[in-house]
């Protein structure tokens, strides 16, 4: 057991093939944030404005997630991974923070995008991860960055 973990949410698997990489470069634990009803393309599509993905960010929606992690107290650091949604973390990641107790964690944000910035994520996610250090939080493309913001 590692005193790391890695959780992400993917939503077509760009966020998945990054957290995987971390997960195998620090020899952390990795948690995959699913939800229980899985997103279609067509769901996630934001330039739909009837998309669900815009539903949920839009009516702050909480999004059930499948699968709960055991032992969460074991873990020091807590690396969070998922692309940008309307300049934040989707739901079903805030949903599924909400169910752990961060204090005394440091905590790494490392988002994809396709062109988007991190912008405040930083201070969106910090209420749901409350008595956390937010150490870093920056949208990267590859593992290459992770270890750089890292001081690797």
């Amino acid at each position: 057991m590692s005193e790391i973990l890695v959780v992400y949410f993917s939503a077509e698997g760009t966020t998945a093939k990054l957290a995987k990489d971390i997960a195998s470069a620090y020899e952390a634990d990795i948690f995959e944030i699913v939800p229980v009803q899985p997103y279609t393309k067509s769901e996630i599509n934001w330039l739909n404005p009837l998309a669900r993905c815009n539903k949920e960010m839009l009516g702050k929606k909480d999004v059930p997630v499948a699968g709960k992690i055991e032992n969460f107290d074991q873990y020091s650091k807590v690396i969070i991974s998922f692309p940008i949604w309307y300049g934040a973390q989707p739901n079903v990641v805030s949903t599924f923070l909400k169910d752990y107790d961060f204090n005394g964690k440091e905590v790494y944000v490392y988002a994809t995008s396709g062109g988007s910035r991190i912008g405040k994520t930083a201070e969106k996610i910090g209420p749901y991860v409350e008595g956390a250090e937010i150490k870093d939080a920056f949208v990267v493309k590859s593992i290459d960055e992770v270890k750089e913001r890292m001081g690797e």
